[in-house]
């Protein structure tokens, strides 16, 4: 995908409270921008990085401007904003660049389903593996880099990850098939693991979930600060 405006650069001051961020830009005035991004961003808020931010066509909104990406302490480039992973992998689904999910006709997105008056990011269905076979793909992005190539998800307690994931379960149980898919937003990341320490009932949840069926795929992306671009590139190995 490609932003509909040039992405500008400057660097972070501070991330203060989960929605907005404190830069300094290149005249060494002090701007605050919307961050969209709830989680901890834990290794993606150091200040003093380098980042960039989009401008919103959007005249109304009280911070025009959005902090997009930041480039880590070991120099890679890390997607902050959770909002895109879901656009993403529709693009990706629709060019066939994951191989896992081609084939099917119609794609949904934001279907309410399951026990717990849940969403499901993307439904598939008309195809795939099997023609009568419905697909729920739930999309999770990953930006917690912790050296070696290692990314690492959740990077705070997520009970609605939990939730999820007990969904994708009872979908698989139902007969369809269930996708936990990882968007790996870090150009350092080469494969994807659950963050134990963070939140061990999410990986305990996880491992179970792989078990019964629920298969889980990562794919990382390609990051262009400089020519305002991002898309799903490769797929990464899932350790659990």
């Amino acid at each position: 995908m490609e932003f509909e405006s040039e992405l500008q650069s400057a660097h972070l001051v501070r991330r203060y409270n989960r929605f907005l961020a404190d830069i300094k830009l290149p005249n060494g005035g002090i701007m605050t921008i919307h961050c969209p991004n709830t989680g901890s961003m834990k290794n993606c808020k150091e200040p003093n990085s380098l980042i960039w931010y989009s401008a919103s066509s959007n005249l109304k909104r009280k911070y025009p401007m959005t902090w997009q990406f930041i480039e880590s302490t070991d120099n890679h480039i890390v997607g902050i904003n959770t909002g895109l992973s879901n656009k993403l992998v529709v693009e990706a689904i629709a060019n066939g660049t994951i191989k896992q999910l081609q084939d099917y006709n119609e794609l949904e997105t934001e279907i309410a389903y399951g026990a717990q008056n849940s969403r499901i990011d993307i439904l598939l269905s008309g195809g795939g593996l099997s023609k009568q076979e419905k697909c729920y793909v739930e999309v999770k992005n990953v930006s917690l880099g912790v050296g070696s190539g290692l990314g690492l998800f959740p990077d705070a307690v997520t009970t609605r990850g939990q939730k999820h994931l007990q969904e994708l379960m009872l979908v698989k149980k139902s007969g369809c098939r269930a996708v936990l898919l990882f968007c790996v937003q870090h150009t350092g990341i080469e494969r994807v693991s659950p963050a134990d320490e963070i939140d061990p009932e999410y990986s305990s949840l996880l491992r179970e979930a792989v078990a019964v069926g629920v298969e889980a795929i990562a794919y990382r992306t390609e990051i262009d600060p400089q020519k305002g671009k991002i898309w799903l590139q490769d797929e990464l190995a899932v350790i659990l």
